[in-house]
């Protein structure tokens, strides 16, 4: 009897749809999930899709912007770059005709000083010279009065007279 009443509900089982009964239930549960997907897509979907746009929009334009100060930071790097190069040129020009003026002006500066020595030495020498004459000649009157006094101590009085002649 149990054998009876188990097949018997298995059959009653069966006769009322199955693995699939197509009732009433089926379009309220595609209705509810249709209903659901509504509510969510603007409760949910709607702003956080619009949040997303905004982000990604925001982002695209930071990195152009971004993009833009790279090239401007580019340009103005070479632009410094050339800027120092040619002012490391005039510099180094600077220096060179500093250093040839510094040059110029050392060997002006040499031969004039070899210059006033050269006169100052010709100088000094026409001066010796000078002197020199001049000591020779007081020289020459002293030898000749002292040579009168040795030949007068030698050979007494006569040599006087001889000499005074």
């Amino acid at each position: 009897m149990t054998h009876w009443t188990i097949f018997l509900a298995a059959e009653a089982a069966e006769k009322s749809g199955g693995l699939f009964d197509f009732d009433a239930t089926l379009p309220i549960m595609a209705a509810q999930f249709l209903l659901l997907m509504v509510i969510l897509n603007a409760v949910f979907f709607k702003p956080l899709t619009r949040v997303i746009d905004e982000r990604n929009e925001y982002i695209r334009t930071n990195q152009t912007e971004a993009r833009e100060r790279l090239e401007k930071a580019q340009q103005l790097a070479l632009k410094y770059e050339q800027e120092l190069a040619e002012t490391r040129r005039a510099a180094q020009a600077a220096i060179t005709n500093a250093q040839t003026e510094a040059q110029r002006i050392r060997t002006q500066q040499i031969a004039d000083a070899q210059a006033e020595a050269q006169a100052q030495l010709a100088a000094a020498r026409s001066e010796i010279d000078a002197q020199k004459v001049t000591a020779l000649q007081s020289l020459e009157g002293q030898v000749e009065v002292l040579s009168r006094q040795i030949l007068e101590k030698l050979l007494g009085s006569a040599a006087s007279s001889y000499f005074r002649s």
